[in-house]
């Protein structure tokens, strides 16, 4: 979407008064900004376009607006300015990280609680192998006329199986086929890769086997999909302290999905190292369609990331949770780098420099 440089002047303005004030924005405030040199009259007309390509919306009556989450999501792609970590902050991330954290999960919890009470929002931390995981081989094991157990050997040596009844019989020499078919097509692939036309190309060869098929292209996806580790969360109360949660029924609805099974709703990143950030409707939970995460990842080692992210409000500072997350991810990989040696970057490095200086 292409914007004029007033259109974009004034989305910015609403998006970071609205960051900061959590009510909605009206034209004289944009017009009493300093660097504003447009009449009110002007930024209602753009206001009013704005909202029309859904980038705005007026809540209630208010003659205010405040962002969508396309505006948001228009905002972090397009005119989010980069966010200098002051001294302070700089400094407390390092005080934070000083202590020596030898066992992973431990330290991954740790990581959690560390970057909640640094962003004053709720966070999440897992430890997760670098390259997503896949199939290494299958069989299919016969156990009665009408039932089978399907086995799995992940490519991290997992071994998975379930069992599978079906309303009809099947020969043995069909399942033989279709687990050689299951071998030639499906391993060493990711979730991406198990498309619906191998799914179907494995279906039509399958034989007597063809209804297994489906079955057990489920259970794969399932397991391709699944979080590996355990997920820490912490700070799911610091919630409570965003306006947009004085609501109790709508903060109930995310705090009660935290609670119930965190490890599904919260999206992990996937890929290399760096951040992401999913605003509101992009995530894929219902629960989390009100929020936005940021995430960032980080080398462990021995195969491993580890992966912080902070969940919060679409109005939160996309900015500066976006340079504390880096920040931190960075010093984290450095610190699992080589066991011996968790030395931080010296005070006065480029991190260091005041915003305001």
């Amino acid at each position: 979407m292409e914007l004029s440089e007033r259109k974009r002047k004034i989305l910015r303005a609403i998006v970071d008064s609205y960051v900061r004030t959590a009510e909605p924005v009206g034209s004289k405030t944009i017009a009493a900004m300093p660097d504003m040199d447009l009449s009110s009259a002007t930024i209602r007309n753009e206001m009013a376009e704005l909202t029309a390509l859904g980038l705005l919306e007026q809540p209630h009556t208010s003659a205010g607006r405040v962002p969508s989450a396309a505006g948001y999501r228009f905002y972090v792609d397009e005119l989010m300015q980069e966010y200098r970590l002051s001294v302070e902050e700089t400094r407390s991330i390092n005080q934070a990280l000083e202590g020596r954290m030898q066992q992973v999960d431990q330290a991954i919890s740790q990581v959690g609680r560390l970057v909640s009470k640094l962003t004053n929002l709720p966070a999440y931390a897992l430890a997760a192998p670098a390259k997503p995981v896949t199939a290494k081989r299958f069989d299919l094991i016969q156990t009665g006329s009408q039932s089978v157990i399907f086995v799995v050997m992940l490519d991290n040596d997992q071994v998975r199986n379930k069992l599978i009844r079906l309303p009809l019989e099947v020969n043995e020499q069909d399942l033989h086929t279709l687990a050689a078919f299951l071998n030639t097509s499906l391993t060493g692939l990711t979730a991406e890769g198990v498309t619906p036309d191998v799914l179907a190309r494995i279906t039509r060869q399958a034989g007597t086997a063809a209804p297994l098929a489906p079955l057990v292209a489920e259970f794969l996806l399932e397991l391709l999909h699944e979080k590996p580790g355990e997920v820490y969360m912490t700070g799911q109360a610091r919630l409570l302290a965003q306006p947009e949660y004085r609501d109790v029924d709508k903060a109930q609805t995310v705090l009660a999905s935290f609670d119930k099974d965190v490890a599904s709703c919260l999206p992990v990143l996937a890929g290399k190292n760096g951040t992401q950030i999913l605003v509101g409707p992009e995530n894929v939970a219902a629960e989390l369609k009100n929020t936005s995460v940021v995430m960032t990842k980080f080398d462990i080692g021995d195969g491993m990331q580890g992966m912080i992210g902070v969940v919060g409000p679409t109005r939160m500072d996309y900015a500066q949770i976006t340079a504390r997350l880096s920040y931190f991810a960075e010093n984290l990989g450095r610190m699992f780098q080589k066991p011996g040696d968790a030395a931080l970057p010296p005070a006065g490095g480029d991190h260091e420099k005041d915003p305001e200086a």
